[in-house]
């Protein structure tokens, strides 16, 4: 009877040392964890503030349809940082011809709709990021905003 009761024991205190290590290591996982995510003051990193660069308004024939149409539009670019805005503005000629180009190979129907405008937004901020993608610089267009967007 005493050798049941000792392995009885035996095995309990067996489970509560696995269970004590896996809570211990569990702990030391989670502060891990937390030390990564947290900085030094024990808030979470603040994320940058958004970075908007806005262009002048664009009015350009769109292809034809039924009759002539036209687009006038107006865009913001969100970019990574301010050096991407004075890379951009170094470069605005050629940003706005890309933009004026790939506008007015659009036709009206491609670019009515909402699904056709995020499209266009994506196109656009291809568009200008090969530009620099040349250049050997990346990531400088996250997103291209419409401020207005007109049909005629």
């Amino acid at each position: 009877m005493k050798l049941e009761q000792k392995s009885g024991k035996g095995k309990l205190v067996l489970i509560i040392t696995a269970c004590a290590l896996l809570l211990g290591a569990g702990g030391g996982g989670a502060g891990w964890y937390f030390s990564q995510v947290y900085n030094g003051t024990g808030a979470l990193p603040k994320p940058k503030p958004p970075v908007f660069l806005n262009l002048e308004t664009f009015t350009v024939n769109l292809q034809p349809e039924h009759s002539e149409q036209h687009l006038q539009t107006s865009l913001t670019l969100k970019v990574e940082d301010e050096s991407v805005v004075n890379l951009i503005k170094l470069h605005m000629p050629e940003v706005r011809n890309r933009v004026l180009l790939l506008l007015s190979g659009k036709t009206a129907t491609q670019i009515s709709s909402i699904e056709g405008k995020k499209k266009l937004a994506s196109e656009l901020t291809a568009e200008i990021n090969h530009q620099f993608s040349e250049e050997r610089v990346t990531g400088s267009v996250e997103n291209v905003l419409f401020t207005s967007f007109v049909i005629q």
